[in-house]
């Protein structure tokens, strides 16, 4: 069974981007020692012309071969006229809103969201799936992930857009590993308890 992971950048205080969904704020944290460690430990969450900017276009996919992200993030591409932001991954937008997709290599889920999950978790693989927010798609798909990859940035935004979109519900995830980064920003690993 292949895993979903919600690999996500937030504040201290746990927002993924101010009331509007803007989290650039946070680029300014992105130093040389932040970048080395996405480059060796998660290429493929760079997006692909993050990658070519950064001359990374080549390195393969460590982690995920699948990205799957709400219709919010995949519109902050469409604005800069990128139609395939990740074109070094399988991409799924979910949106009950866009009804064809403007590029071949992308795939819009407009129902049954936790099925096709379920679906891409099923397939046979090494690789996993990751979760590129945003709130309301992490709430949707919170009984479904597997692990959470929380970049914590050293800026309190106050109110925002939070890491969950959900109703209340507790569910316990386990602490697997802190890494922390000379620019203030921290990393944590957590699997899901089951």
């Amino acid at each position: 069974m292949r895993k979903l992971t919600y690999f996500i950048a937030c504040s201290i205080d746990g927002f993924i981007g101010d009331p509007s969904g803007d989290a650039t704020a946070m680029f300014a944290f992105l130093d040389a020692e932040f970048l080395d460690f996405l480059k060796a430990e998660h290429p493929e969450t760079i997006a692909t012309h993050g990658r070519r900017a950064l001359g990374c276009d080549d390195l393969a996919n460590r982690r995920f071969d699948t990205i799957i992200q709400g219709r919010g993030s995949y519109d902050l591409a469409l604005k800069e006229g990128i139609t395939s932001p990740y074109a070094h991954l399988r991409q799924y937008v979910a949106s009950r809103s866009l009804t064809e997709s403007p590029d071949p290599q992308v795939e819009i889920v407009s129902s049954d969201l936790v099925g096709k999950v379920r679906e891409l978790k099923a397939e046979q693989g090494e690789l996993g799936i990751y979760l590129c927010g945003g709130a309301q798609l992490a709430g949707a798909l919170l009984d479904e992930i597997d692990e959470l990859v929380i970049k914590t940035y050293p800026l309190v935004y106050g109110r925002g857009m939070p890491m969950f979109g959900s109703d209340f519900a507790v569910t316990e995830f386990t602490l697997d590993g802190v890494r922390t980064f000379g620019n203030g920003i921290v990393v944590r690993t957590y699997s899901r308890e089951r």
